[in-house]
């Protein structure tokens, strides 16, 4: 199943931080203009999907990622926050639609098999950790990881800040990862998502993310060139920013 996880990998760059565009912060309702706008600048879009009962949320949903793939050649990371009970469903619609990557949630029931869904459609599998979720809970399933997603605030909710754990659990998960990666030579992106904000992601790039889940700052940046310019700058683990 290498396949899978070696053409979501091809193009994505390896020495500078990645970002991935948060669809719930594009303007919904003109979202063909607002990839035409940013999407010289987007690693990866990521798709959030939320049923209201395992999120408080709701959002997105197959239609719209089956419109958006004509749209870009970039990859589409959807995220699915969903029951138990549609999550097979779920997997099926949005492997259809045009996802990329399908990240399920460790909390979800039965993932070995779920897992296995996702990547009999050709599709990269992720992995997301809620804040009170144990990172070593991903080790298991690393050698089926294309990413691994830690969540920095609660799931669903815009606005709020990071949390006081975020960083020692995405160092925490940055050397799990790099202790499976000369195991099994693949490589697992490690990605940072909630509480993305000017003042924390330096922490988090330092901290081992090699991507981070973007939604205002992307969307809302009145200089979206010079915004990115300074993502791809932040210096990575055991790095120091250049002299100003």
């Amino acid at each position: 199943m290498m396949d899978q996880q070696a053409d979501f990998l091809t193009g994505l760059s390896t020495d500078r931080l990645l970002a991935e565009f948060s669809l719930w912060s594009a303007d919904l309702v003109r979202i063909a203009d607002d990839v035409a706008r940013v999407d010289s600048h987007v690693d990866i879009y990521h798709a959030d999907v939320a049923d209201g009962h395992f999120s408080p949320a709701m959002l997105l949903f197959p239609d719209l990622i089956a419109q958006l793939r004509p749209l870009t050649g970039k990859p589409v990371h959807v995220h699915l926050m969903v029951a138990d009970g549609t999550l097979p469903d779920q997997i099926d619609q949005f492997a259809e639609a045009g996802a990329d990557i399908i990240s399920l949630h460790a909390e979800n029931a039965d993932l070995d098999r779920r897992l296995d869904q996702i990547r009999s459609h050709g599709v990269a599998a992720g992995l997301v950790l809620q804040l009170h979720t144990p990172v070593t809970a991903a080790a298991p399933w690393l050698d089926r990881l294309s990413m691994l997603t830690l969540l920095g605030t609660k799931m669903g909710i815009k606005g709020v800040g990071l949390d006081p754990q975020a960083e020692p659990r995405m160092a925490e998960a940055r050397r799990m990862i790099d202790a499976a990666g000369k195991e099994r030579g693949a490589r697992i992106l490690l990605a940072a998502d909630g509480g993305i904000r000017d003042h924390t992601v330096p922490g988090l790039r330092r901290s081992g993310a090699d991507t981070i889940v973007m939604g205002s700052l992307a969307f809302g940046a009145e200089d979206l060139s010079a915004r990115m310019g300074w993502v791809h700058a932040l210096p990575g683990p055991g790095r120091h920013a250049a002299p100003v």
